[in-house]
């Protein structure tokens, strides 16, 4: 985490903390000319455009004042989007019970990808309810756990 990404985290927890959301990820990146400040966010139920708002103008407010960044950039505050990876210990928590997708580095019971119903997700493995059955991977195997997507 840049010295820019820790500051602006320091400056939105508060912000999350007093709404009851969650830091999901901040980004800071150059595309083009142009620089971008963007924080993800969720909460259980997920999040409204009015709640990217309401942080997303706290947040400003906040930065114009200590100014972590010396030069001019786009701030947007949004959800993560259904189809991002898991990956904190809160995201799983706050999918307990939803199928997911998880990737694997090596074939797991001849499988590279295994969707099941998360169960929980420990230091040392992933467990899921797969065909009614408990599945236990190894964490090391896995390369990366999303929610399902069905239509």
């Amino acid at each position: 985490m840049s010295k820019i990404t820790k500051k602006v985290e320091e400056l939105v927890k508060p912000i999350l903390e007093r709404y009851g959301f969650d830091l999901v990820d901040i980004e800071f990146k150059k595309e083009g000319k142009s620089h971008f400040l963007r924080v993800y966010i969720d909460k259980p139920g997920g999040i409204t455009i009015d709640d990217c708002q309401l942080v997303s103008e706290e947040l400003s407010e906040k930065l114009d004042i200590v100014d972590p960044i010396p030069f001019s950039y786009y701030l947007e505050v949004s959800s993560p989007g259904v189809d991002r990876p898991l990956v904190t210990d809160r995201d799983f928590i706050r999918n307990k019970g939803k199928v997911v997708d998880v990737f694997l580095n090596q074939p797991f019971l001849n499988r590279t990808r295994i969707t099941g119903e998360l169960v929980e997700k420990n230091e040392k493995s992933l467990i899921l309810i797969v065909d009614k059955e408990k599945i236990v991977i190894p964490i090391e195997n896995i390369k990366k756990v999303k929610l399902a997507i069905r239509f």
